[in-house]
C-alpha cells in the first residue's frame, strides 16, 4: 500500500474574480470545478486543474471575502512547485508573467512568482518520470503548458525531521536529505521538503495554503485512516467531499493533512466537456441554491465563456 503522490492543494483567496483570471487566464489552468465549501456553504470553493481534472493537478480555493492577508510562517507551506517541460518553457513563463504584471526572479533553473495575493510559486522543470497533466488554453503552446504540481516547500515548526516518523514510517515517504522526501506512486514522485524554523509563526490568510491532500487508491483510503491512527494522530471520520472521500488531521510540524480517494472524480455530476460550467452545490446544501446563488458573486468560467472548439 502507498500514497500516489499529491491529489490537491487548497489556499485561501479573498476574490474569486481576480482568482478565476489568474489561473484560468495567465497561467492557463482549467476551472474544473465551481462549487461551495461544505462548512462554510456561503464561500466558495474552486477547483483548477488540467483537462480531466486529475490528482496531481489539482489547486482549489476557499474565497472568503475581505479576509486579511495572510503571511506563511512556522508550520506551513510557503511555496508550491509546478512544473514545465524545458528551459524554453521557463522563458516563455517569464515574458508571459511579466507582461501580465507579475515580476519574476530567475535562478538555477527555477522562475520564482507570486500570485495578486503573494502565494509563492516555482515554476520547475518536471520530472522526467511524473505524467504530464495539461490544461488547453489558446495562448499557450501545448510544449509551453504547465503540466502539473511538482512539489512543495514548507517551513519547519521544530525540528526539519522532527515529523520523519509519520512521513517515513506511517505515510511511506522516502527520505531523500534531512527534512526532504519523495512520495512516490506508481507513475508520480513528488517532493515534500522543509526549510529552516523562519524564527516566527505563520498567519493563515489570503495566499496561504490552507491543506495538502495525498492521493489514495480508492481501495487503500480505510487502511491509511487506521495507519495514520496507529501513528498517534488524530484523525477525522472519512467524509464524503462529493468528487472524493477525505479524511484530514494535522501532523506534527503543524500541517493539515489530507487523504483524499481517486473516485469518483470531477465529472461525476457535469459532462466532462463542460466541467466547472455550472454552480455545483453538495447534496447537503441543494436546498439552500436559490439563498446561496443570491449571496455569491456570479463566476464566469472562461470556457464556458469562449470555447476551444
Amino acid at each position: 500500500m502507498k500514497l500516489e503522490g499529491m491529489h490537491h492543494i487548497t489556499m485561501i483567496t479573498g476574490d474569486a474574480r481576480r482568482n478565476v483570471d489568474f489561473y484560468a487566464d495567465v497561467l492557463a489552468l482549467r476551472m474544473v470545478k465551481k462549487t461551495v465549501n461544505f462548512d462554510a456553504p456561503q464561500a466558495y470553493h474552486l477547483y483548477f486543474g488540467d483537462e480531466q481534472g486529475s490528482p496531481g493537478s489539482i489547486l482549489t480555493w476557499f474565497e472568503f471575502p475581505g479576509a486579511p492577508p495572510g503571511n506563511p510562517g512556522a508550520g506551513m507551506v510557503h511555496t508550491i512547485q509546478l512544473g514545465v517541460r524545458s528551459a524554453e518553457s521557463l522563458e516563455f513563463w517569464n515574458k508571459r508573467l511579466a507582461d501580465s504584471g507579475y515580476p519574476t526572479e530567475s535562478l538555477d533553473g527555477v522562475l520564482r512568482f507570486q500570485d495578486f495575493e503573494g502565494l509563492q510559486y516555482e515554476l520547475v522543470i518536471a520530472d522526467p518520470s511524473n505524467p504530464v497533466l495539461q490544461a488547453r488554453h489558446p495562448e499557450i503552446p501545448v510544449e509551453h503548458a504547465l503540466t502539473g504540481v511538482q512539489g512543495v516547500r514548507a517551513f519547519a515548526s521544530e525540528e526539519l525531521n522532527s515529523d520523519r516518523d509519520l512521513l517515513v514510517d506511517g505515510l511511506g515517504f522516502t527520505e531523500v536529505g534531512i527534512g526532504e522526501y519523495l512520495v512516490e506512486g506508481d507513475d508520480t514522485r513528488f517532493r515534500f521538503g522543509y526549510d529552516q524554523h523562519p524564527g516566527y509563526g505563520g498567519r493563515e490568510g489570503t495566499g496561504t495554503v490552507h491543506h495538502i491532500a495525498w492521493h489514495s487508491r480508492d481501495e487503500d483510503h480505510e487502511a491509511w485512516r487506521e495507519r495514520a491512527g496507529e501513528a498517534g494522530q488524530s484523525v477525522t471520520p472519512v467524509i464524503d467531499r462529493d468528487y472524493f472521500n477525505a479524511i484530514y488531521f494535522r501532523q506534527p510540524q503543524g500541517i493539515l493533512f489530507e487523504i483524499a480517494t481517486t473516485s469518483p472524480g470531477f465529472a461525476v455530476d457535469e459532462d466532462p466537456a463542460h466541467l466547472g460550467e455550472q454552480l455545483r452545490l453538495p447534496t447537503q446544501h441543494e436546498p439552500m441554491r436559490a439563498q446561496l446563488e443570491s449571496l455569491l458573486d456570479p463566476l464566469v468560467n472562461p470556457r464556458a465563456a469562449a470555447p476551444l472548439d
